[in-house]
């Protein structure tokens, strides 16, 4: 049998192509970075995070880290080797973004059943089995090749990126080292501001220069509409003069050591590699002309020698129209065999676009054995991601990243305070009922 191409090497497609080759399938990877480089991206290597570097909360009753734990049961393959390139960031899994991308790189690269081809991939492969993980940033001549499978128009949107520092750029002695209440080590730097600094920050948002966009309006009559999870500063600030404040400038829980009161907003940092030399500038995502981002940057109280790594940007994201293309096991509707992963899909956040890859692979491994690919359970939080791609109305249907509220309700009910860590006992139970049986088990915790 010839290799199975998977057409992107992120997240999703990194995930499928070690998932098959584990499972003994030869497989060809496509990747057109570094010959073809993307609005976003720096490297040309595989699963290169392109946005935050953080995979989300590791605590056991939130999304992420239920949804990691599913991952766990399922034999994530990247999972590994982001825990093995973690940096500190309190309660939350977060990476050294090239040492991670490196390691992901090497393993694809070195085993013996994966084939990775740097080209471009033009067209939807007409293998009877494939996998499409072309990303948000598709290339034009891909994306054409899908809408006319898909027989009608692929939505896009603007995703933004934010701003990273030097962390020995900083004045120390007014930004603060703080995890909110103090709750596990004190892994993020806190740029505090009182109410005129505040206020200051956001009239000159609303006055800044922007980027103007680009050629992606010619081609995209939605090339204005952004991506409610991920805006940028400025849009957040032309919404109201307190919004940053209640949004990612939020102070609750931190106490300015000079002082020792609630700063009135906060800038937190995150770091962004294992040496904490640099620092992410967590919410911070923004479409600002580049001098216009350093000047009002260095405005803020601590950052007045400030030196960036990297000044935030936007990029195109692109998605299908998944409720009308695609199965809750990712696969293709109209074309058995054909399966897609990666934000591609509608799958929002990066454990949930690893988590599509594993899906896509199972799925495309159970095609491989004459039989159909079989859902994961919905009170698992990558079963009700699937889900949500493959049943959500069509109409605006938009990506969404792990949540609770996708799930079903628990029952019997329970008190708001006991619900998160009901629904991970519950996700835990029924997935190892799937695993053991092939399928959602007859006893699993009933709901409504």
């Amino acid at each position: 049998m010839d290799p199975i191409p998977v057409i992107g090497a992120g997240l999703a497609g990194s995930e499928c192509a070690l998932q098959l080759a584990a499972a003994g399938v030869a497989v060809r990877l496509h990747e057109m970075r570094p010959l073809q480089p993307t609005a976003a991206h720096q490297s040309g290597d595989c699963a290169e995070l392109v946005c935050s570097n953080s995979l989300g909360s590791r605590l056991p009753d939130r999304a992420a880290g239920v949804l990691q734990a599913e991952m766990r049961a399922l034999d994530c393959q990247l999972l590994p080797l982001a825990e093995r390139h973690a940096v500190a960031a309190g309660q939350a899994l977060a990476v050294d973004r090239g040492a991670f991308a490196a390691a992901v790189t090497e393993a694809i690269e070195e085993h013996p059943l994966i084939e990775l081809v740097r080209s471009e991939c033009t067209a939807v492969p007409e293998n009877d089995l494939a996998v499409i993980a072309s990303g948000p940033l598709t290339s034009a001549a891909l994306a054409a090749s899908i809408q006319q499978l898909a027989g009608r128009e692929h939505l896009a949107f603007f995703d933004a990126i934010a701003p990273v520092v030097h962390a020995d750029s900083l004045d120390r002695e007014v930004v603060f080292a703080a995890s909110r209440w103090d709750k596990g080590d004190p892994d993020y730097l806190n740029v505090p501001l009182e109410r005129d600094d505040y206020d200051a920050f956001v009239a000159a948002l609303l006055v800044a220069e922007k980027h103007e966009i680009k050629d992606f309006e010619a081609h995209d009559p939605r090339a204005k509409q952004f991506f409610e999870r991920c805006l940028p500063i400025e849009v957040l600030a032309a919404r109201g003069q307190q919004t940053l404040r209640f949004g990612p400038m939020r102070p609750v829980g931190l106490f300015d050591p000079r002082t020792g009161r609630r700063p009135w907003a906060v800038i937190q940092l995150r770091a962004e590699n294992r040496q904490a030399s640099l620092y992410n500038m967590v919410g911070l995502q923004t479409n600002l002309r580049y001098g216009e981002q350093e000047r009002l940057l260095r405005t803020l109280p601590g950052m007045a020698d400030a030196e960036f790594a990297r000044l935030g940007s936007m990029h195109r994201n692109t998605f299908l129209d998944a409720p009308r293309l695609l199965s809750s096991c990712l696969e293709w509707r109209e074309r058995r065999g054909l399966f897609c992963a990666g934000q591609i899909t509608g799958m929002e956040g990066y454990l949930g676009n690893v988590g599509s890859g594993l899906v896509a692979a199972r799925g495309l491994l159970a095609r491989l054995r004459g039989s159909a690919p079989a859902a994961l359970p919905p009170t698992t939080l990558l079963g009700a991601l699937t889900r949500h791609v493959a049943e959500s109305p069509s109409t605006n249907f938009q990506p969404m990243k792990a949540e609770f509220g996708l799930l079903p309700p628990l029952y019997p009910a329970r008190p708001k305070s006991e619900r998160k860590q009901a629904y991970a006992e519950r996700s835990a139970a029924d997935l190892a009922g799937f695993l053991h049986n092939g399928a959602a088990p007859a006893t699993a915790s009933p709901f409504v």
